[in-house]
């Protein structure tokens, strides 16, 4: 695997910056949020430089019962061969299930029919990219009920049955380990270390005993500890940091950047099998010599972490199978009803499915509902303008009874729709906002008209009292036309 070094999440925000902080050796990208054919200048001016760019999937969806779209992974492909990427990275994770769409990185359960149904899916991809894939683990909120595996030895089936790279990200192993009691080393212990193409590091913080992976927020000391757990075991090819929102003047990513370097170049010196120094909370560091902690759950009879002496890693096979006796065709419908019950009881009110937690549901379905109030307004900047302080509320109300289906810009039209056509509390009732609104739905709606129904005939009637307000003009004539003489026939022809 080609060495990358330190890197930085190249976003638009924060494009000059990066091109001008010390020591970025590479920069991953959003793939979904560029175009192939117009490259973004500051992007293009890094790969004049030679810097590495890579492209960083989220749509996907690898993890769902579906095999992957043609249209997506063509998509994708085209944008490792713009970029000139030495490998594509995507999630272990499922976004869409029964019609909805969750518009985020839900978890995968780790039971054998998601683990037939993430190999041949993943398979599927490998064929069609140009360049190796690598998968990431995700941050979760809730726990699958019936699980079968933990995360590392699910991660270690899925790289032995498909040679796929992974991308480890240790903000994504402390939120597990907060969230869901989950063991950041053990998973470190049974991971093939050599799979590894990089690793990503991002902040978050913690609210009411949830932590949240906001990649808004600095780097953490625990977050920090684990990147030294996992650089005492081995030494991968990349870093990264990543920062999404509430981007910091250049100084201080230069910093978390110099903070990350230090740690990854140097490895700590482990002096037997348990974690190093690894921090659960804001709290100080629990010194390690050996197995066992406080905080952190380790099992002192585990086997000392696989490093390439211990566990040779092998390319890609040339031909996927499924487990002996496994039908990978019933796995899918099971592992499609089981993703359906969850997404429908987060985004469309459905009743909890059997075995998870309730309360954690909430939690993660009003995170659900604010990520894409958030996305929504990013998209259509405009909505938050024109509502002002109105609009968060507005739209998470708008989101209970309406799941999202389609593209965050379908999205931020059918709120407008919704908006104009609401005759209780939620409508705007400034009459200068609502005909914000009419002109900025009918700018934007497009040459195809809506469904007729209600939504679409009150649209139009707003429409049509804006029309009737504008001063009448009479119609222009086009060049060349001849006036009909004033005559008793009613026949006209086109000119």
């Amino acid at each position: 695997m080609r060495r990358l070094g330190v890197g930085m999440g190249w976003r638009p925000e924060i494009a000059e910056e990066i091109g001008r902080l010390p020591g970025v050796e590479w920069v991953e990208v959003v793939a979904e949020n560029i175009c192939p054919v117009a490259l973004p200048e500051a992007l293009r001016v890094l790969r004049e430089r030679g810097t590495a760019v890579v492209p960083h999937g989220v749509s996907l969806g690898l993890g769902g019962a579906e095999r992957p779209d043609a249209g997506r992974l063509a998509a994708l492909a085209e944008r490792a061969e713009a970029l000139g990427a030495p490998l594509v990275t995507e999630h272990i994770a499922f976004v869409r299930a029964g019609g909805l769409a969750a518009g985020h990185l839900l978890p995968v359960p780790r039971t054998r029919d998601a683990l037939d149904v993430l190999c041949e899916n993943v398979r599927i991809a490998q064929d069609a990219l140009p360049v190796p894939l690598a998968l990431e683990n995700i941050a979760a909120l809730v726990n699958w009920p019936d699980e079968e595996m933990p995360e590392g030895r699910f991660l270690a089936e899925l790289v032995d049955r498909t040679g796929v790279r992974l991308l480890i990200d240790v903000a994504n192993l402390h939120t597990n380990h907060v969230n869901r009691g989950e063991d950041p080393c053990a998973v470190l212990d049974e991971l093939p270390l050599e799979a590894i193409a990089y690793v990503h590091v991002a902040g978050g913080i913690e609210r009411d005993g949830v932590w949240h992976d906001t990649h808004a927020h600095p780097v953490t000391p625990p977050i920090l500890d684990l990147l030294a757990e996992l650089r005492s075991r081995t030494a991968p090819p990349g870093v990264l940091l990543e920062r999404d929102d509430n981007f910091p003047a250049g100084g201080e990513l230069a910093a978390e950047l110099e903070e990350i370097r230090a740690v990854f170049a140097t490895p700590r010196v482990r002096t037997g099998p348990g974690p190093l120094g690894v921090r659960t909370g804001s709290g100080t560091p629990d010194v390690r010599t050996g197995p066992g902690t406080s905080g952190v759950h380790t099992n002192p009879d585990a086997p000392a972490p696989r490093t390439a002496a211990t566990r040779p890693y092998a390319p890609q096979p040339p031909q996927w199978q499924p487990a002996p006796g496994r039908d990978t065709g019933t796995a899918r419908r099971r592992l499609a009803s089981a993703q359906s019950g969850l997404l429908s009881a987060l985004v469309a009110g459905a009743p909890v499915p059997a075995g998870f937690d309730g309360a954690r549901l909430r939690v993660q379905a009003e995170a659900l509902a604010a990520k894409r109030a958030a996305v929504v307004a990013k998209v259509a900047p405009e909505l938050p303008g024109i509502l002002g302080d109105g609009y968060r509320p507005a739209f998470l109300r708008y989101a209970r009874t309406r799941p999202l289906t389609g593209g965050f810009r379908r999205d931020a039209l059918s709120f407008v729709e919704h908006l104009l056509a609401a005759k209780d509390e939620t409508e705007p009732r400034d009459r200068a906002a609502r005909r914000e609104l009419t002109r900025w739905w009918r700018q934007r709606s497009g040459p195809v008209p809506l469904p007729a129904g209600r939504t679409a005939r009150l649209a139009e009637q707003f429409a049509g009292r804006l029309r009737r307000q504008q001063p009448s003009r009479a119609p222009r004539r086009r060049p060349g036309s001849r006036r009909r003489r004033a005559t008793g026939r009613n026949a006209s022809r086109a000119d």
